[in-house]
């Protein structure tokens, strides 16, 4: 890809979906490909403007990370410099840095290398971005790109997106309307007790609604749990982008602050977010699509960026009830004309 553009993200499936206006910013002057981590790497797929994909576990973002060893870093660097990209843009959250992975482009040969960086970056970058303010994280990524000297192409509003068409899913959920429940995230701490989606689940088939659950693979017992005897279980039985069309035909969906929440948002369905302030929601709430957040925002985790929860008992997610979580969803689906 002599010449082209690779966008950097390399943490979860939801954040490289909040990548995706940036990627497209930068696709509307030349080729980009996505340098993403192994839990982002199906996500970057379903970019439109993506035309490859690179993988690295990164030793220095993902959550379990490896030792960085020379031969790794070695490989990363002969792959990305095979490519011959004219430029880079290091996407990162504002609590990671960028120039350890700026070096590494660097290293790969590549000219022109931009972040928001607040730490000074020496000869590590060319374009040094800088952002004050809680932005979400999707226009922090297309601030990047902007500061980068590109935009998105005239008639892009900016929203997320994923790509055309999605596949058929109503061998997987049956015909007529529905919700979907997705019960999982991979930190714990940003999860609603699995006893409360049960009780959602309940209240939203005893108020007219039928439900579909869905999950990934290793969430089958939470979903097959969550469905009980009320819902559809879909747990484990979807690939991303056909979650992604799963969602697409929801009336709504209910789910945790979580990359599923930004899927959905990426296919315009509504949201009924169950956010636990770990994280600012101003950052990471779905964007621009209909939504409640509920959780206590203001708890004693706020802006914690815990995994497992500090606090006894959960408070910001465990004070939300069932009932309140179906009221939302209503609402939603009403205010929506869904």
């Amino acid at each position: 890809m002599s010449g082209g553009t690779l966008v950097v993200r390399l943490d979860g499936a939801g954040d490289v979906l909040l990548a995706g206006p940036c990627v497209r910013a930068a696709g509307a002057s030349g080729p980009v490909a996505v340098l993403a981590g192994p839990e982002g790497a199906e996500a970057a797929r379903l970019l439109p403007g993506v035309e490859r994909v690179l993988v690295w576990r990164c030793p220095w973002v993902v959550r379990e990370p490896p030792p960085v060893e020379a031969g790794d870093v070695g490989e990363v660097v002969a792959e990305i410099a095979a490519e011959r990209f004219g430029q880079a843009l290091v996407l990162t959250s504002f609590h990671q840095s960028p120039l350890p992975t700026a070096l590494v482009l660097r290293l790969a040969g590549v000219p022109r290398v931009s972040a928001i960086s607040v730490d000074y970056p020496g000869a590590l970058l060319d374009v040094r971005h800088r952002l004050d303010g809680e932005v979400h994280e999707a226009e922090r990524a297309l601030s990047l790109a902007r500061a980068a000297g590109f935009d998105l192409p005239e008639g892009d509003d900016g929203r997320l997106a994923v790509r055309a068409p999605l596949p058929p899913t109503e061998h997987l959920t049956g015909g007529g309307p529905y919700l979907a429940v997705h019960p999982g995230a991979t930190a714990a701490a940003r999860r609603w007790p699995g006893e409360r989606w049960v009780d959602a689940v309940k209240e939203l088939v005893r108020r007219g609604h039928r439900v579909v659950v869905t999950g990934s693979p290793a969430e089958r017992g939470l979903t097959a749990h969550a469905a009980g005897a009320h819902g559809l279980d879909l747990g484990g039985r979807t690939s991303l982008h056909e979650l992604a069309g799963v969602f697409a035909g929801a009336r709504v969906v209910l789910a945790a602050n979580t990359g599923p929440a930004h899927l959905a948002a990426a296919v315009g369905t509504p949201v009924v977010s169950l956010f636990a302030p770990v994280v600012p929601a101003a950052r990471w709430r779905p964007y621009r699509v209909p939504h409640v957040l509920l959780g206590d925002q203001h708890a004693a985790c706020r802006g914690s960026r815990a995994v497992e929860c500090p606090v006894a008992g959960h408070p910001c997610l465990n004070g939300v009830g069932a009932e309140s979580a179906a009221d939302a969803a209503e609402a939603l689906m009403g205010e929506a004309g869904r």
